[in-house]
């Protein structure tokens, strides 16, 4: 009972309806010749005949639930309708929407062998004496079932393609997203970390330096609140007000290095101007230093840490190398450390078509470059 019900309770059931309907006042329209100059037909015979129409009409209120199993029917009783009927009507129209749908809704096989049932069955009547279809007749039944399952055939592609379109925009963007997040929390709260560990071990040593500490922490909480609401203005509905606030660039590095130096660390910045940059490349190249220096306080045992962001020929050269461990026994988990990170810093370097490269320095310690091109013909004003 309960499947039943909700056969016919789910989406579109008003519109399978009015196509059944539709199809039924085109047929009993082109049928009208068993009541206006009919041969002479018995009245049982005749009402026989409407009964199929009703039946091979009504089908298609289910062909888009049960695609085969509505056009079997509808072909089932448009056979026997020719059989049964004296004054052929237009039946074979309902027989012709039913093949298309199921095309549509992706039965191409199905399809094609109801059409060539249709076809075979037509050609059998004809040689058995149906002076109704001739050959041309035939001939242009046959085209006309050709393009019917081809023209579904085409629909139910084209839908298919804009659904996977969309499906793909949709994990790109959740990617994307993904990756905004971790870059923002993941950076803000490793610097608490270390932050707060520092006012712990400094907290009765030294009162002043923990005090400095918990200073500290509390202004990494109040970025990391500001970024994450900034990145998460993305998920606003349409309705809502979009946020106002620039995306961090170049001219926020800075505060990065500082908040690095809050947690313990000697960090080295040459930084070029933001003006040369297009936003986007800002943007990244915030995220790949901020990244950087999350993964050194994070994972490595590093004291000093130079940050370098230079201008090239049409594109954004960005370096962080830290003195940190990264040759010998703990090189591999140096060049693994943060490997999501290191991953979506590639993403987005990628993404502006330039590379980014992660791993043990030539002189020890860790590497980072990267090479962000202006692109697409970004001015650099």
């Amino acid at each position: 009972m309960g499947g039943s019900r909700d056969l016919w309770v789910r989406p579109g059931r008003v519109r399978d309806a009015a196509l059944a309907c539709g199809v039924l006042l085109v047929v009993a329209a082109g049928s009208l010749n068993s009541f206006i100059g009919a041969a002479e037909e018995p009245p049982a015979r005749k009402a026989a005949g409407w009964a199929l129409i009703v039946l091979a009409c009504g089908a298609l209120n289910f062909s888009r639930v049960r695609p085969v199993a509505a056009a079997a029917l509808t072909l089932a009783a448009t056979g026997a309708y020719y059989v049964v009927s004296v004054n052929d009507g237009a039946l074979m129209i309902a027989l012709i929407v039913a093949l298309y749908l199921v095309a549509a809704e992706g039965g191409l096989r199905a399809a094609v062998v109801l059409g060539s049932l249709t076809v075979i069955g037509t050609g059998a009547g004809t040689l058995l004496g149906n002076d109704d279809v001739n050959a041309i007749a035939l001939f242009m039944l046959t085209g006309w079932v050709v393009a019917v399952v081809a023209l579904g055939w085409v629909r139910h592609s084209r839908l298919a393609f804009l659904e996977e379109a969309e499906r793909r925009a949709a994990g790109e963007e959740r990617l994307r997203i993904a990756r905004e997040l971790h870059d923002v929390v993941g950076h803000h709260l490793s610097l608490i970390n270390v932050q707060a560990g520092t006012a712990l071990h400094r907290f009765h040593r030294d009162p002043a330096q923990g005090e400095a500490a918990l200073a500290a922490v509390k202004e990494s909480s109040r970025t990391a609140l500001r970024d994450l609401r900034a990145t998460l203005g993305i998920l606003r509905r349409a309705d809502e007000e979009a946020p106002t606030a620039p995306p961090p660039g170049l001219d926020g590095i800075g505060e990065l290095i500082g908040s690095a130096r809050s947690a313990g660390l000697t960090v080295r910045g040459r930084v070029a101007e933001a003006a040369d940059a297009p936003t986007e490349v800002g943007l990244a190249a915030y995220r790949i230093v901020q990244e950087s220096l999350t993964n050194v306080s994070r994972h490595a045992a590093a004291a000093e840490v130079t940050v370098s962001v230079a201008h090239g020929p049409g594109e954004l050269l960005v370096e962080v190398a830290d003195d940190g461990p990264g040759q010998g026994p703990g090189a591999q988990s140096a060049g693994q450390r943060g490997s999501s990170g290191v991953d979506g810093m590639r993403e987005r370097a990628r993404a502006l078509g330039g590379e980014l490269t992660a791993g043990p320095g030539p002189d020890g310690g860790f590497v980072v470059r990267a090479r962000l091109p202006y692109g697409n013909g970004a001015s650099t004003r």
